[in-house]
């Protein structure tokens, strides 16, 4: 296993360098400058911001740029943030925790709600229970994340008053009241991004153990006389999952770039607004690490997804 992992990872290595290197020159090529609001700032005199630009190296040649940028990114520094005037590791730093939470709750309330739903309408195809669980499965991923955000903070923020629609991360308490107004707040974030995630997975689920139920090994399981539960956790969910992990590890960094939208309407403090605050601010450190970050999930996604198919059919084995 450990000899996968790492073959794994050295294979990932040139597409991580390809996409860097592509994302570095796209955000070159961009127009606008992270020194444009020193520019029109008369408080700095020119020769400091010519020897700001030199400094960072901002009119040298893209491929000089990148080189220093990848080197310095592989020593640990991350670059310095133009506009929130610290390192930029450090803010990623500040922001992943949130962003991690939020984005942890929601998939496993996606897959708390997915996997017993999906399982079940698939035991009962064409039931009353499949069909209405159908049914709000294609309302629930037809249904913009803007659009049901907005929807809980109207019904239950503005009219109804029950939950706060502001994320804040300085809340004044302690102990047990601490936890409580931290499950408060997150409730509407995580409930939107789980729901809609849940729908995508249920369909999923679904048609994986319709699938896999028709299969002569169950069929055979349940001549031999086991228990029906049995025959459907051991031998029918475990083996309908594979498809369902492909799905979610996929998804993960889609999940995290669909939380940008969630994290706007919401104001958390995490990831996505910071990346859509450095695009605003043309803050390209902090534009190019974010979106490095995010190329990096696919890969540890994918990876975890592949060992996790290890687990679920013994049948795959890593040399």
């Amino acid at each position: 296993m450990g000899k996968y992992i790492l073959r794994r990872l050295i294979i990932a290595l040139p597409s991580l360098l390809g996409i860097s290197l592509i994302l570095f020159v796209l955000l070159a090529l961009a127009p606008g400058d992270p020194f444009g609001e020193l520019a029109t700032n008369t408080n700095i005199p020119p020769e400091v911001r010519a020897a700001l630009r030199v400094k960072f190296g901002i009119d040298d040649p893209i491929f000089v740029r990148y080189i220093r940028w990848l080197v310095a990114m592989l020593q640990g520094d991350w670059g310095f943030s133009f506009s929130s005037r610290i390192d930029v590791d450090k803010l990623i730093l500040q922001r992943v925790p949130t962003t991690l939470f939020v984005v942890g709750s929601s998939q496993i309330l996606a897959l708390a709600v997915a996997l017993p739903v999906g399982v079940y309408a698939a035991m009962r195809p064409y039931s009353i229970f499949d069909q209405i669980a159908n049914t709000l499965a294609f309302v629930g991923f037809s249904l913009p994340t803007f659009f049901t955000g907005l929807l809980l903070i109207l019904i239950f923020s503005v009219n109804l008053g029950w939950l706060p629609f502001v994320y804040r991360t300085d809340i004044a308490a302690s102990g047990w009241h601490w936890y409580w107004e931290n499950f408060k707040q997150a409730i509407m974030p995580v409930a939107v991004l789980g729901l809609f995630q849940a729908a995508s997975y249920t369909r999923y689920v679904r048609s994986a153990v319709l699938d896999v139920i028709r299969l002569d090994y169950v069929t055979t399981a349940r001549s031999k006389g086991l228990d029906e539960g049995k025959v459907i956790v051991k031998h029918v969910v475990r083996n309908a999952l594979i498809p369902v992990v492909t799905l979610v590890a996929l998804q993960m960094p889609a999940v995290f770039g669909g939380a940008i939208v969630t994290e706007q309407i919401f104001r958390i403090p995490g990831i996505g607004s910071l990346l859509i605050t450095a695009i605003l601010a043309n803050d390209t450190p902090v534009i190019m690490a974010v979106t490095f970050v995010f190329a990096c999930l696919v890969v540890v996604f994918n990876l975890l997804a592949d060992i996790i198919y290890g687990w679920l059919d013994p049948r795959i084995s890593y040399h």
